[in-house]
């Protein structure tokens, strides 16, 4: 594949992390963008010269199109974008969690998804690679491991998104699917849960395992390529066999 301008949201650390790694060992040209200005400006530099690092708040639309409009006068197209920026904190039932940490974590999840490809989409027209992959969870599939009732909204609008987007952007000839991948060793993951829930959730997956973040992004890279292309409106579950259909 030739060089292709590749955006990924939250891609100081995690998924976001190991996609933009695995981008700029492609040659492309990746930009980092996140709110996290110490992590994404870390991993711009691991990544190389060919990565730029944009710090954005990606629930606030002005602060995305003006993030949009400094690709534009870079590069002046996108051909993939990665809207993987997400997650949850502290684990909470219905009761416990109030109206402003909902609203938080469904802008942080699903608006953020929203913002960004409605201002990415006149550069990712004049793009070759014309791919969008949306970061869902198997929280979104189904219910039943500690996460947080607004996450589980949240993604599960991320994959009726996706299909939405799909829809619409195909007699286009832009691609958009998502990723649904369960319990991934990240740091993030690693901060929530101690040692002994960490083994209680691995016991759950068939594998027995957590998933490397490195293995989301070998997805996030199949879905870019020129193989996926006929491939759109899908939700990938990667998930160890923890939910099987």
């Amino acid at each position: 594949m030739s060089s292709r301008v590749v955006v990924v949201t939250g891609s100081a650390t995690g998924i976001g992390e190991a996609a933009a790694h695995a981008f700029g060992t492609l040659g492309d040209k990746v930009y980092l963008v996140d709110i996290d200005q110490t992590g994404g400006a870390r991993v711009a530099s691991e990544v190389g010269e060919n990565a730029s690092f944009l710090r954005c708040d990606l629930t606030d639309e002005g602060e995305v199109r003006s993030t949009v409009a400094e690709i534009e006068t870079e590069a002046g197209v996108i051909d993939v974008l990665v809207n993987n920026a997400g997650g949850f904190g502290e684990a909470k039932g219905i009761e416990d969690l109030d109206l402003a940490e909902w609203r938080r974590l469904i802008d942080v999840n699903l608006t953020s998804i929203f913002l960004m490809t409605q201002a990415a989409l006149p550069l990712l027209r004049r793009g070759t690679g014309r791919r969008i992959i949306n970061l869902g969870s198997l929280a979104g599939q189904t219910a039943g491991w500690k996460t947080s009732p607004a996450y589980v909204a949240a993604k599960a609008g991320v994959h009726a998104l996706t299909r939405a987007m799909a829809t619409e952007f195909a007699p286009e000839g832009i691609t958009v699917n998502a990723l649904a991948p369960s319990a991934v060793l990240t740091d993030r993951i690693r901060e929530l849960r101690d040692e002994a829930e960490l083994a209680a959730t691995a016991a759950t997956i068939p594998l027995g395992r957590y998933q490397e973040p490195s293995e989301v992004a070998a997805w996030i890279v199949f879905l870019a390529s020129p193989d996926a292309g006929f491939m759109t409106g899908q939700t990938v579950s990667v998930n160890g066999g923890r939910l099987m259909t």
